[in-house]
């Protein structure tokens, strides 16, 4: 059928606040054009983020309501322990109040002056927590990855040869080798199974743990599933318990792929690199029974994580993804090719090439997306990945526009309103000027830093 169809009723409702283009100028102004700092009732559709803004599910729901919370040896966390090792069969599985808290905490064993950690492409927070401890970050995704056009079918692969190399050049300085799934700051691209078995097995080679980043598990699986040859037939659990086989361990973001409000956890087969971190989380977060959560967020991840590997769920999700870059595609607006998981990747430098990346392009296309049809998205490039731990300022590999999609959220009159909006810029977009960044942090610079146009 042409129709997408959404495998669920609306049960609730929310009120959208329907703003005027006046207004939403003088509200992004006063955020000084940085839209993290925007009301999120001044946005009409809010795309800056997945992680934690999907719909919970009825049944999600009634599981709170069982929700124990006594401090130590709750029986919620033994069901989300079950939960979680039911697709990721590591020995011992840690609970944090979100992914960046696992971070924090595998980089306080991992991380430190001299420690180099490559991998396909390390997100924002997960960048940020590895200079904080004083290491570098080192991305080493395949060359198709960087080309935003490229049909490759798992843009998110680890190029093994620079991987070789580079375990080869800085072994003893590498503590660890990580990938993403699904490669977000490479627009969504997925892993195969297979890349993610042969980086397993270059770091075992070299005597390095391996981590993922699991994020976006499971719409990972399902690319798998579509695009791998062999595993077309396979159930998305099983090829889920493919990829985190071979691993020693995971960080988790359970507000994606687990359709948690809040949550994560991190994962490790070492029993010595476990105790390190359930001392540093009981300083940090909480018992290693609650990890900073309640025992209703652990009875709905626990449950989440069942309902986010139903293929019915799966296919409508990138479904969703796929019509939109299709119908921005014919309208002749770039986009990161093929549909990823989890949102639509815009290559604002290609599309607006009369703004220079050191100027911020994706800046620019989010904030007269946000002007021009109150929609929010989030700049992935210059601004996001730009500057370097000693100040230098360099452009990124890519200029994006990330419209992140929450899970179970919005409809597809809100897909088609998106459409129409790009349909609008298309008509002004070569009368848009740059930004420049006024006041900025040292680490993570894009969630709070100021801009100015630069023109009026």
């Amino acid at each position: 059928m042409k129709t997408i169809f959404e495998p669920f009723r609306i049960k609730s409702v929310e009120p959208i606040r329907v703003t005027t283009r006046d207004e939403r100028k003088k509200l992004i102004r006063d955020a000084h054009y940085n839209l993290f700092g925007l009301h999120s009732d001044d946005v009409l559709i809010d795309l800056l983020t997945d992680s934690g803004t999907g719909a919970m599910s009825a049944a999600q729901w009634a599981a709170t309501m069982r929700g124990d919370e006594s401090y130590a040896g709750s029986p919620s966390f033994y069901r989300f322990q079950k939960a979680v090792k039911r697709l990721m069969p590591f020995r011992h599985v840690i609970p944090t109040h979100q992914g960046r808290a696992a971070e924090a905490i595998l980089f306080s064993i991992f991380g430190g002056e001299g420690q180099k950690i490559p991998s396909n492409t390390h997100f924002d927070t997960t960048r940020g927590n590895i200079e904080a401890s004083g290491a570098e970050g080192h991305d080493l995704v395949i060359a198709e990855g960087k080309d935003p056009q490229s049909a490759h079918p798992f843009k998110g692969n680890m190029d093994l040869a620079l991987l070789e190399a580079y375990l080869l050049e800085n072994g003893d300085s590498v503590p660890c080798v990580m990938t993403t799934i699904t490669n977000n700051a490479g627009g969504g691209q997925p892993v195969s199974l297979a890349n993610i078995q042969a980086t397993a097995a270059l770091a075992r080679k070299f005597g390095k743990p391996f981590i993922i980043d699991g994020c976006r598990f499971a719409e990972n699986a399902w690319f798998i599933k579509q695009r791998e040859e062999g595993q077309g037939a396979r159930a998305i659990p099983d090829i889920v318990r493919d990829c985190f086989a071979v691993a020693d361990g995971m960080t988790m973001s359970a507000k994606k792929d687990a359709f948690g409000n809040i949550g994560g956890w991190l994962a490790l087969n070492d029993n010595d690199l476990a105790e390190q971190a359930r001392n540093h989380l009981i300083r940090t977060e909480g018992f290693p029974t609650y990890g900073g959560l309640s025992g209703r967020d652990l009875e709905a991840v626990a449950q989440g994580l069942a309902e986010i590997v139903e293929e019915d769920y799966l296919r409508y999700r990138i479904r969703t993804n796929e019509y939109i870059i299709e119908r921005l595609d014919a309208l002749g607006v770039p986009v990161v090719k093929p549909a990823g998981g989890h949102a639509v990747f815009v290559d604002a430098r290609s599309w607006l090439p009369h703004i220079p990346p050191l100027e911020y392009p994706g800046q620019t296309l989010a904030v007269a997306l946000y002007e021009l049809g109150g929609i929010r998205g989030c700049e992935i490039g210059t601004v996001m990945f730009g500057i370097h731990p000693d100040g230098r300022e360099t452009a990124a590999a890519m200029d994006l526009v990330r419209l992140a999609i929450p899970r179970r959220t919005y409809t597809q009159s809100h897909a088609d309103y998106l459409i129409e909006v790009f349909e609008e810029l298309a008509r002004i977009k070569d009368n848009l000027s740059g930004f420049r960044i006024t006041r900025q942090p040292r680490l993570m610079r894009h969630f709070t830093c100021q801009f100015e146009p630069l023109q009026a």
